[in-house]
């Protein structure tokens, strides 16, 4: 069977974690040991985020006096999948002797026209006080958004993922039985308006990402793993319970939030809708697990009426 494995932003970094280079290595080791049983028994393409890691670099080149402007998001993402897929790929060579593992630089393709350019809502980068936020702004261009504890962030376009440039080549490198790890962050944001590629100021959803890849490959199987053990019906209210089988449909109708499950929530339906296979949101220590219906929430398709 074919996954692809997304990976959520608590692979390299748990809440509360300082950003440091050994807590990622230490972290990125109980990645490796909860996917490695899963690649004895399948062909495995994983991606991940890196909302952490983006956000510190974007802060980094914002305030350094040597650049005449901050680096822009296609080349800082770049940078942040060089990274995370080198830990990634040393992690898993360990886990794995024998097994061929390649991480890939990718390149996400959207419409120069897609809507979300006109409105920028991801948040980037740290949280910072209402006047300094506004300096920002005007200085740099930025659109910010007041985060609702009181700070601002900027905010960028979060286009919908067209394809991913390097898909071929990621299909060739599975049939030589190689595990590849690629389009970190939701890849590099790219536009093909009139047969160039150009960099974008702008962020690919990660999940939306492997959804596209997952389904361009003919996957069987997406799995989205993230640090709760299942989707919840009715979250945050008096009723909410776990959902241990959706449809595309139902998981629609839930209704959640952009900044927790709504995104993991559409590209599953997304997948399995464009593809009839089968998808799953789950704990990334449960991954075997929710492969073999042991653990997290499946998503199936919508059954034929008549």
């Amino acid at each position: 069977m074919r996954i692809v494995i997304a990976l959520g932003g608590n692979a390299l970094l748990l809440s509360g974690d300082r950003p440091d280079g050994d807590v990622q290595r230490t972290n990125v080791i109980r990645v490796a040991t909860a996917i490695a049983p899963l690649a004895h028994e399948h062909d495995l393409v994983v991606t991940h985020g890196n909302g952490p890691q983006l956000g510190l670099l974007a802060e980094e080149t914002t305030v350094d006096p040597e650049l005449s402007a901050p680096y822009p998001l296609d080349l800082l993402t770049a940078q942040t999948q060089g990274m995370i897929g080198s830990l990634l790929a040393r992690a898993l060579h360990d886990a794995l002797p024998g097994q061929r593992v390649a991480a890939l630089v990718t390149h996400t393709v959207v419409r120069g026209d897609d809507r979300a350019f006109a409105r920028p809502s991801t948040p980037i980068g740290p949280s910072y006080p209402r006047e300094l936020a506004h300096a920002f702004a005007r200085f740099r261009g930025w659109h910010i958004a007041e985060d609702g504890r009181g700070g601002w962030h900027r905010v960028v376009p979060s286009p919908s993922p067209e394809r991913i440039l390097e898909t071929e080549t990621v299909q060739e490198l599975l049939g030589s039985g190689t595990l590849v790890v690629c389009s970190g962050g939701g890849g590099v944001c790219v536009t093909g308006d009139r047969g160039v590629l150009g960099g974008t100021d702008a962020v690919v959803d990660k999940d939306l990402a492997a959804a596209r890849l997952a389904q361009d490959l003919k996957a069987d199987f997406l799995l989205i793993l993230t640090d709760v053990p299942n989707v919840y019906a009715d979250f945050g209210t008096p009723g909410q319970r776990p959902l241990l089988d959706a449809t595309p449909g139902q998981l629609r109708a839930g209704h959640y939030a952009d900044d927790t499950m709504g995104p993991k929530a559409e590209a599953a339906a997304r997948f399995v809708a464009g593809t009839g296979a089968l998808a799953a949101i789950g704990a990334l220590d449960a991954a075997y697990e929710i492969v073999h219906g042991r653990s997290g929430t499946l998503v199936r398709p919508d059954l034929a009426v008549g």
